[in-house]
């Protein structure tokens, strides 16, 4: 198919679970046609899809690796065939590690991390604005990037390369917000809490949520519905005037 499609596109790496996969039904429930990303679990993946096309929307699903350049340019290619459009990028693919104190994590860990978190969601962006700027005759668009309640905590003695990695997210938020923000682009942030979704059980504590949650203001864990709910509405009209801006979904933590 070249021809642009009517329906609004929405890509969601790592669009097979959790957060992701949330966010790709709601997407579907709202209208939007969806592309998502995963790496490892295809089966997972095209349940989503199905989802979304029971909804009566157009779905793809694409195996690509956030840390290989060459796999995301294919996939824009991709969606140039399929679609011909891109209108929101929803930049939900990252990586944990098993709790470990610095001390004990390795070059290799560190640099994984860095890579599919921080300079993974930077070429996605990069290949989105080319296709949404209206300085290079697109409709515009909008870039959510979804960071960890950790970029402001820190996340001692479990995940610092985690955590800093997603401070780093918040800082390129920041800076590729101000260079787009006249060509039809808007790029906003979320900062996820404590949210019931596989992520912790990477991490090597699958019950994290409950051990926590009295910590937490509100006294219990999120559901990946309502951080997807906060992705949809900042990718809205609704929020037409908003970019540069960070969303906590974290129950007040």
């Amino acid at each position: 198919m070249n021809s642009v499609s009517q329906r609004p596109l929405m890509l969601i790496t790592g669009g097979s679970r959790g957060v992701g996969a949330a966010t790709a039904r709601l997407a579907a429930a709202r209208g939007y046609d969806v592309v998502i990303t995963f790496v490892s679990n295809q089966a997972a993946a095209h349940a989503i899809t199905a989802d979304v096309e029971a909804a009566g929307r157009r779905a793809l699903a694409v195996r690509a690796d956030s840390a290989d350049p060459e796999q995301i340019s294919q996939l824009f290619s991709k969606i140039d065939r399929e679609f011909g459009r891109i209108d929101v990028l929803v930049n939900n693919a990252g990586i944990i590690a098993q709790q470990s104190r610095l001390e004990n994590i390795s070059f290799e860990r560190m640099q994984r991390i860095f890579t599919v978190n921080v300079i993974g969601p930077m070429l996605y962006a990069q290949q989105a604005a080319k296709r949404m700027s209206t300085r290079a005759h697109g409709r515009g668009g909008v870039v959510i990037n979804i960071s960890s309640a950790s970029a402001r905590l820190g996340s001692p003695s479990e995940y610092v390369d985690y955590a800093a990695s997603k401070g780093a997210l918040e800082t390129f938020t920041t800076g590729f917000s101000k260079e787009v923000a006249r060509e039809g682009i808007r790029v906003c942030c979320i900062r996820p809490g404590h949210i019931y979704t596989e992520m912790h059980a990477s991490g090597g504590e699958p019950g994290r949520v409950d051990r926590v949650k009295d910590t937490i203001p509100m006294g219990r864990g999120g559901q990946p519905e309502e951080v997807a709910r906060a992705i949809l509405w900042l990718a809205s009209e609704e929020a037409s005037f908003i970019t540069g801006t960070f969303l906590d979904v974290t129950g007040g933590k």
